[in-house]
């Protein structure tokens, strides 16, 4: 049975290759083609590299994070994923379409113009987070051109998306700040009007006050009981001092009993306790409400330095250059390289072929 024969024996048994000086001349020959091909005519590489920036970078960190807009608008884990998403986006090969002269070097339309940026430009990441965009091209001007003209548009369209998220943000802000300026007016005039149904220019102070009216009207009671009774080893029960004294002590103590009362009208206790658990309640709202209106208007201005510095977003490491290596056409030494393999395996083929064969043995010319 005849073995089934690879493709290398195939081309081994072609009438044209029986002689090695045909193999050499075609062989060698697409080999030097290659080879000059992946050297000449020279190719220029432009590059440039950035990575994403964030706002301690910056020195705004303190200052955003006073104003509520420490976060980014991406998150930093997502910065480098963003930036490579937006280079390789539609809208930025729009944009070095209309700023480069690439619509009067070619005639294509938009479509075409998108495929050949797709195909010649490379927008990459690097280790440590480092984008960098390159082009190989004959022209080393026109590749500078087309990668100075993309990291512009990269810094751009990241500016755009974090404008038209910050504005998304500054709208949702006004309107909080909009309701809690209300909620504060409503907690205010409520606490306000308790105040005045209750004569408290400051309530805190009144309450603390009163507080302390019953040990003095206790101490002035003990003080009148010891004058009376200094009084009366001098002076008769009837004397006017004495009775004096003893009026007064009658009315400490029934200013005393006003105050211990548990009764929720009058000026006692039970009137202070009811008073002071309403007043904690407006308190609480009203310093509730206080606190969501300054945080909302501290997180509405940090949006302004938000948008002051929605342009800074791209530290720049290399500005547009081109390389000083010599560039290698990939493709051109690959396909050097395979023919150079298939030719070896041929004239292996041919020196010892596999039993079964029918390869005509020929002399080497």
């Amino acid at each position: 049975m005849t073995p089934r024969q690879s493709i290398v024996g195939r081309i081994a048994q072609l009438e044209f290759l029986a002689k090695f000086r045909w193999r050499a001349l075609l062989f060698g020959g697409l080999v030097t083609i290659f080879a000059l091909l992946a050297f000449f005519p020279e190719r220029y590489l432009a590059t440039s590299s950035f990575t994403p920036s964030d706002r301690a970078s910056l020195g705004l960190s303190g200052a955003l994070g006073e104003l509520g807009a420490i976060n980014s608008v991406f998150g930093n884990q997502a910065q480098v994923e963003v930036a490579l998403r937006v280079g390789n986006s539609v809208a930025v090969r729009d944009q070095v379409i209309e700023e480069t002269s690439l619509r009067d070097r070619k005639t294509e339309g938009r479509v075409a113009l998108q495929r050949y940026l797709h195909d010649k430009v490379e927008v990459r990441t690097l280790r440590g987070g480092i984008i960098t965009i390159e082009m190989q091209d004959r022209d080393a001007d026109h590749a500078r051109e087309i990668v100075t003209a993309y990291q512009r548009a990269i810094e751009a369209e990241l500016a755009t998306v974090s404008e038209r998220q910050t504005r998304y943000k500054r709208d949702v802000l006004r309107q909080l700040v909009e309701e809690a300026s209300v909620d504060l007016a409503r907690a205010q005039q409520a606490y306000d009007v308790f105040r005045l149904n209750n004569r408290y220019a400051d309530p805190r102070d009144t309450i603390s006050a009163f507080s302390g009216r019953i040990p003095e009207l206790e101490a002035a009671i003990r003080a009148r009981r010891l004058q009376i009774a200094a009084a009366s080893e001098v002076y008769t029960p009837n004397n006017m001092i004495i009775r004096q004294y003893q009026a007064e002590l009658d009315a400490l103590r029934g200013q005393l009993a006003e105050a211990q009362s548990v009764a929720t009208q009058g000026q006692g206790v039970g009137e202070l306790v009811q008073n002071s658990r309403q007043l904690y309640e407006l308190e609480r709202d009203l310093e509730v409400e206080r606190s969501l209106y300054n945080g909302y208007v501290r997180y509405l201005r940090g949006t302004a330095v938000e948008d002051m510095t929605a342009d800074a977003n791209l530290r720049i490491l290399e500005l547009p250059h081109v390389d000083t290596e010599r560039q290698v056409w990939v493709p051109a030494i690959a396909l050097s390289i395979a023919v150079l393999l298939l030719w070896i395996a041929i004239e292996a083929y041919r020196l010892r072929p596999p039993p079964g064969s029918v390869l005509r043995r020929q002399e080497y010319a």
